[in-house]
């Protein structure tokens, strides 16, 4: 029985999070799940306006997934392959090395 209430769970939070990757407006705790944040962390991420959000009524507050999903790719970092051909370009552009 504990086995069966288990792969039930499994199943309801996968069906959750399925539909958490289809909306398009993500509500408080939806969005703390679509993070993996805790409350506490996106209180302070929306308080100091470091995530976007809406507050339709002053109260409930919204988020857009498309923007949350473009505002957790900021800040991409090069991968070692990117940088070092970056640096030979920038060598090459410069004149800085004779081929």
């Amino acid at each position: 029985m504990d086995e069966i209430i288990k792969r039930l769970e499994r199943l309801e939070r996968l069906i959750e999070s399925q539909s958490i990757n289809t909306k398009e407006v993500l509500n408080f705790n939806e969005t703390c799940k679509y993070l993996e944040l805790s409350q506490s962390h996106l209180y302070k991420l929306t308080s100091s306006g470091a995530v976007p959000h809406y507050k339709p009524n002053g109260k409930k507050i919204y988020f857009n997934r498309q923007e949350l999903d473009t505002w957790l790719l900021r800040n991409r970092a090069s991968s070692k392959e990117e940088i070092e051909q970056e640096a030979a370009d920038y060598l090459v552009k410069n004149g800085r090395v004779k081929l």
